[in-house]
C-alpha cells in the first residue's frame, strides 16, 4: 500500500476538520475493536457511504477489514451487504459523479480499480470467500457478490478465471445463479458468465457441460424469443461466446439437438412483424445475435466436418427455410437483412443439397422470381447500402462454391435462349452491372462472373459464346472482347481491377480462351504498355502487377496456334520491351499490397468502405498458386536460372519484409505488454511495500518473543529455583503422607476408645444385674450414671461424624494436591520447551540479523512505536498472569498446611476428651476393660458425634 501513500498525503480538509483519511482510519479502528455487532455494522455502513468519494482511502486502509468482516460476520446479512457494496465501489472502474470527482486527488492513477483488484485477487482465499457467499440466498448478500465478481472479471479477467477454474465447484455455484427466481440476480449472472468465459476455452467447456445451453435457451424462450428484452440479448451473447471458435462446444450443441431449438427464433409469421414499424431496436439487436449464433456453427473457420454436419441439421429442421423466408420478406430492416444474407451464405456454402434448395427459393413477386435474381438486383444497384451489396456477393459466391450445377445455371442465363425476353435473368443483371457506370457495380459483377467459371473449364468455354450488342446497327461483340475494350479505355480503378481479375481467372487452364484473347492484336500491346509504365501510384502499381500476371498467363497456357504471339515471341517482347527484372518487380508488387493480404485471410466479403474493395479471396488463392509458374513461363532458357535466382531473392526479400512486419507487430505487442507490466509492477511495488510493513510487524513480534524467551530462559537457568520447586513438591508430598498417618493413628485411637467404653458399660450392666447390688445402689446415683453414659455415647457419635468429615476433607486435599502437582509439572515442561526453542543459535542469529536490518526503519514511525509499547504491555500482563498462577499454587499449599494443623489440634482435643471420659468413669468406680465389645460400639458412636 506504500504506492498509494503519496496520494493519501494530499490535503483533503480544512484546518480543524477531520480529513477523509482520518475518518476512514477511525471507522476501521471501530470495526476492528468493537465487540457489539451493531457498532461494527454502523462503521461498515459509514465506510460504504465513503467508498465512492474516498475510494483511495477506503481501498488502502479498509479493504482487509472489509474482507475480514465477510468472514467473521457473514451470519449477519446486513453488515455483509454493506461490506460487499463498499468493495464494489472501491474496485469498480466506472466513472464517478461530478461531485465525487471534484473531491478526488488530481494525480490519482486512472486504473485504480484494476490495481486494487490485483491486490484483492492475489489471495486465492478471497475469491473462494466470494464464491462461498453465493450460497447465501439473502438478496443483500447474493446480488452484491455477483456484482463484485463481475467487476473483478472486468478488471483482471485472466487472473480471476484461473482462480475460479481451480476453485472446487466454483463454476457450478455460478451456474446455479441462472436458476434464481429473482430476475435481477439472474440477469447479472448472465453478464458475469459472459465475462468469465471470454477467451477461455476450458471455462467455456465447463460452463457448457453444466447444462448452460439448456438453461439459456429456456430463458430465451420464456422471455419471448426475439421479441424479448435485453435479457434475451445477454443470453444470446453468452451462447455466442460459448460456441465461437470452440469446436468441442459446437459438436456438443449439435449432438444435443439444440440446433432444432433455434428454428422458432426466425418464425416471423408467429411474431407478427410484417412491417418495419414492428421492429424495435431491441428486436433488431436480438435477431442480429441469433443470426450470429447460427454463423458460429457454420463459419468457414470451423472444421469442415463440423460445418457439413451442422448444415445438414439446419436443412432438416427447417432452419434454412426460415432464413430464406426472412430473406424474401418485406419490411425487414437493412442491417437484419444483411446479416441474414451472410448467414444463408454460410449455411449453403459447399453443401450441394442446401445450394439446390436455395436455387429453388422464389421471391413473392409478380411474376415470381428466383431469390438469386432478386439478390443480384440489389448487388448491382448503387443505391442499396454498401454492406448489403457485399453480403449479396458473398452469398452468390457461397452458392457457386463447389457447385458446378449452379455455375452452369448462371452461365446458361448469359447465352442466347428462346425464353421470355422480358424476364430478368442473373446473366442479364451481371452483364448490366459489368458495364454500368458505377465502378463498384463493375467490380461486383466481374467477381461474380469469376466465381461462375472458377475451376470449371467447360463454363469458361461456354462464356466465350456470350455475345453482346453494344449499339444499334453494330455487330455483336463477344464478352471477352468487350471486357478488353473497356479495360483499354482506362476507366476507374475498381473497374479495371475487377476486369483484370476476371480475365486472369478466365484464361487459367483454358488455352482456347488464351487463343481468343491473343486473337485481338491490341490486347498484348496494351498489357506491355501497362507493365512497362513507371507510375509510382499505389493503385497503378497494382494494375501493372495484374497486367504482368495476365501476360504471364498468356505465355503459360499458350497453345502455339497464334504465330504472332506464341510463347517464344511473347518472351522476346517481354524481355525487350519490359525486361525480366522489371517484369518480376511489377509482379511482386501485388502480394505486397495491404489489400491483397487482407483479402487472402477469409472468404467473407467484409469491407467497411467501398474504397477498400480491391481483391477477391478466390483470386488471391489463384495468384498465390500460379505466381511462380507465370514468372518462369516468361523467362528464356538462358535467363531462367537468373530469373529463379532473382525470384528467390525476391521471395527472400518478401520474407524479410514479412519478418519485419512480424517484428513490428511483435514490438507493438511487446510495447503493450510492457505497458501492462509497468502497471503490474506498480501494483507489485505497492504490494511489496505492504509486505515490508508486514515484515516489520513480524520482526517486532519476534523481537518481543525473543525478549520474553530470554526472561523465561533466565528464570529457568537458576538451579536454586528448580531446587526450591522440587523441594516444595517433596514437602507437599511429605505433608500428605503425614496427614494419612495421622488419620490412621486417629482411627486406632478411636477403636481403643470404643473398646474402653464397651468394657465400662459391660461392668456397669454386670454390677447392676445382681439384686443385692440393685438394692444397695441409690436411685439418684444410678440415674446420674445412666445420664453420663448417654452423654458419653453422644460425644462418641459426634466424634465419629467429625472423623468422617475429616476423611472427606483429606481426600479432597489429596486431589487438589495432585492437580497442583500436575500443573507445576506442565509449567515446568513448557518452560523447558521454550528454552529448547530459544536454544537454536542459527535461528537466533537469523532473527537478530533481521532485527538489525529493519531497526532503523522501525524507529522512524511513532505509530509503530506505540504498537510496540502496546504489545510489550500485553506480554507483561501475560507474565503477571503466570506469576499469579504460581502464587495461587503457593496459597493452596499454605491452606493445606493450616488444615493439617487444625486436624492435629482436633485430634489432640479428642485425646484430651477421651482421657477425661476415662477419668470420669474411674471416678464413678466404673472399670474399663478391653473385652466389653457391645458397649464399646455405643461409646464409639458418642465419640463420633462429639
Amino acid at each position: 500500500m506504500e504506492y498509494f501513500r503519496k496520494y493519501l498525503n494530499a490535503p483533503q480538509g480544512t484546518a480543524g476538520q477531520p480529513t477523509g483519511v482520518d475518518t476512514v482510519e477511525r471507522l476501521v479502528d471501530r470495526v476492528q475493536s468493537s465487540t457489539l455487532l451493531d457498532d461494527r455494522r454502523d462503521a461498515v455502513r459509514a465506510l460504504k457511504a465513503m467508498s465512492k468519494k474516498f475510494r483511495l482511502e477506503v481501498g488502502t486502509q479498509a479493504m482487509d477489514v472489509l474482507v475480514q468482516t465477510l468472514e467473521t460476520d457473514r451470519s449477519d446479512s446486513e453488515i455483509t451487504g454493506y461490506a460487499l457494496d463498499a468493495l464494489c465501489n472501491v474496485l469498480s472502474n466506472e466513472p464517478l459523479d461530478d461531485d465525487d470527482e471534484s473531491n478526488m486527488p488530481a494525480n490519482l492513477p486512472g486504473d485504480l480499480g484494476a490495481q486494487f483488484t490485483e491486490i484483492f485477487t492475489k489471495k486465492q482465499e478471497n475469491v473462494s470467500l466470494l464464491l462461498s457467499l453465493l450460497e447465501e440466498y439473502d438478496f443483500h448478500v447474493r446480488w452484491p457478490t455477483v456484482k463484485l465478481l463481475t467487476i473483478l472479471l472486468t478488471n483482471k479477467g485472466k487472473d480471476l478465471q484461473e482462480a475460479i477454474l481451480v476453485s472446487p465447484m466454483g463454476v457450478s455455484k455460478l451456474m446455479d445463479l441462472l436458476s434464481d427466481s429473482r430476475e435481477i440476480i439472474r440477469n447479472d449472472a448472465l453478464l458475469l458468465l459472459t465475462q468469465l468465459t471470454k477467451g477461455n476455452t476450458n471455462l467455456q467447456k465447463i460452463v457448457a457441460f453444466e447444462n448452460a445451453f439448456e438453461r439459456l435457451l429456456d430463458i430465451v424462450r420464456d422471455e419471448g424469443n426475439s421479441d424479448g428484452g435485453v435479457v434475451v440479448e445477454d443470453c444470446l451473447f453468452l451462447l455466442t461466446t460459448l460456441l465461437k471458435n470452440n469446436s468441442s462446444n459446437q459438436n456438443f450443441f449439435r449432438e444435443s439437438s439444440y440446433i432444432q431449438r433455434l428454428t422458432p427464433y426466425f418464425d416471423l409469421d408467429s411474431q407478427h412483424t410484417h412491417s418495419q414499424a414492428g421492429w424495435s431496436a431491441q428486436k433488431v439487436s436480438n435477431l442480429h445475435l441469433m443470426l450470429q449464433l447460427v454463423r458460429c456453427l457454420v463459419s468457414p473457420n470451423t472444421p469442415q466436418q463440423q460445418i457439413t454436419a451442422c448444415q445438414k441439421t439446419m436443412f432438416q429442421c427447417g432452419l434454412l427455410k426460415q432464413l430464406c423466408t426472412i430473406l424474401m420478406a418485406s419490411g425487414v430492416p437493412a442491417d437484419v437483412l444483411t446479416e441474414t444474407i451472410n448467414t444463408v451464405a454460410e449455411v449453403i456454402r459447399g453443401n450441394l443439397q442446401n445450394q439446390e434448395y436455395f436455387a429453388s427459393v422464389m421471391a413473392p413477386s409478380n411474376p415470381p422470381r428466383p431469390a438469386i435474381v432478386v439478390l443480384l438486383m440489389s448487388m448491382v444497384n448503387e443505391k442499396q447500402p454498401f454492406p448489403l451489396r457485399c453480403a449479396v456477393l458473398y452469398c452468390f459466391q457461397s452458392f457457386l462454391y463447389k457447385n458446378e450445377v449452379g455455375q452452369s445455371q448462371i452461365v446458361t442465363t448469359l447465352l442466347p435462349t428462346s425464353s421470355d425476353a422480358n424476364q430478368i435473368t442473373a446473366g442479364q443483371l451481371l452483364c448490366g452491372g459489368l458495364f454500368s457506370g458505377d465502378s463498384l457495380s463493375n467490380w461486383f459483377a466481374a467477381v461474380a462472373l469469376l466465381h461462375a467459371i472458377s475451376e470449371n473449364d467447360t463454363q469458361k468455354e461456354q462464356l466465350l459464346r456470350v455475345q453482346l450488342a453494344t449499339s444499334i446497327g453494330s455487330p455483336p461483340v463477344s464478352l471477352l472482347q468487350q471486357c478488353c475494350n473497356i479495360l483499354a479505355q482506362g476507366g476507374k480503378f475498381q473497374t479495371r481491377i475487377g476486369l483484370l481479375q476476371l480475365l486472369c481467372a478466365w484464361l487459367i487452364d483454358s488455352p482456347i480462351t488464351v487463343a481468343h484473347f491473343l486473337a485481338n492484336s491490341a490486347n498484348v500491346p496494351y498489357l506491355i504498355t501497362q507493365v512497362s509504365a513507371s507510375d509510382s501510384d499505389e493503385n497503378e502499381s497494382i494494375v501493372q502487377g495484374l497486367c504482368a500476371f495476365l501476360l504471364g498467363i498468356t505465355v503459360l497456357y499458350n497453345d502455339e496456334q497464334n504465330e504472332t504471339f506464341n510463347k517464344g515471341s511473347l518472351r522476346q517482347i517481354i524481355e525487350k520491351r519490359i525486361g525480366l527484372e522489371t517484369f518480376t518487380e511489377k509482379l511482386s508488387q501485388v502480394p505486397k499490397n495491404e489489400s491483397y493480404t487482407k483479402a487472402a485471410k477469409k472468404p467473407h466479403v467484409s469491407y467497411k468502405q467501398s474504397s477498400e474493395v480491391v481483391f477477391d479471396y478466390e483470386f488471391t488463392r489463384i495468384f498465390k498458386a500460379l505466381e511462380v509458374e507465370a514468372l518462369d513461363a516468361v523467362s528464356t532458357d538462358a535467363g531462367r536460372k537468373e530469373n529463379k535466382a532473382k525470384l528467390a531473392n525476391l521471395q527472400q526479400h518478401e520474407m524479410v519484409v514479412n519478418q519485419y512486419k512480424d517484428i513490428i507487430q511483435e514490438q507493438d505487442q511487446r510495447l503493450n505488454d510492457l505497458q501492462q507490466k509497468h502497471l503490474e509492477l506498480q501494483s507489485k511495488h505497492s504490494m511489496s511495500e505492504e509486505q515490508v510493513q508486514q515484515l516489520k510487524d513480524q520482526v517486532q513480534q519476534l523481537k518481543d518473543q525473543n525478549s520474553l524467551l530470554k526472561v523465561q530462559k533466565g528464570a529457568q537457568s537458576h538451579p536454586a529455583a528448580d531446587a526450591k520447586k522440587e523441594e516444595e513438591i517433596r514437602s507437599l508430598q511429605e505433608q500428605l503422607e503425614k496427614m494419612r498417618l495421622d488419620n490412621a493413628n486417629k482411627d486406632s485411637v478411636i477403636e481403643k476408645l470404643k473398646t474402653d467404653v464397651t468394657v465400662l458399660e459391660a461392668r456397669v450392666v454386670n454390677t447392676c444385674s445382681s439384686e443385692e447390688d440393685k438394692e444397695n445402689i441409690v436411685p439418684s446415683e444410678s440415674e446420674v450414671l445412666q445420664t453420663t453414659i448417654n452423654r458419653l455415647q453422644n460425644d462418641l457419635q459426634e466424634l465419629r461424624t467429625s472423623a468422617a468429615e475429616k476423611d472427606n476433607e483429606i481426600s479432597r486435599l489429596s486431589v487438589q494436591n495432585n492437580e497442583a502437582e500436575a500443573e507445576i509439572q506442565s509449567l515446568k515442561q513448557r518452560l523447558e520447551s521454550n528454552a529448547e526453542t530459544q536454544a537454536d543459535p542459527a535461528e537466533l542469529a537469523k532473527l537478530m540479523e533481521e532485527k538489525m536490518t529493519l531497526q532503523d526503519r522501525l524507529r522512524k514511525s511513532n505509530e509503530e512505536n506505540l504498537k510496540q509499547l502496546d504489545k510489550f504491555n500485553k506480554m507483561e500482563e501475560e507474565k503477571n498472569g503466570v506469576l499469579s498462577e504460581k502464587k495461587g499454587v503457593e496459597e493452596e499449599l499454605e491452606t493445606l498446611k493450616k488444615e493439617q494443623e487444625d486436624l492435629l489440634v482436633l485430634l489432640a482435643d479428642q485425646d484430651t476428651k477421651i482421657a477425661n471420659y476415662k477419668k470420669l468413669l474411674k471416678d464413678n468406680n466404673i472399670p474399663v476393660e478391653d473385652d466389653d465389645d457391645d458397649d464399646d460400639d455405643d461409646l464409639d458412636e458418642d465419640l463420633d458425634d462429639d
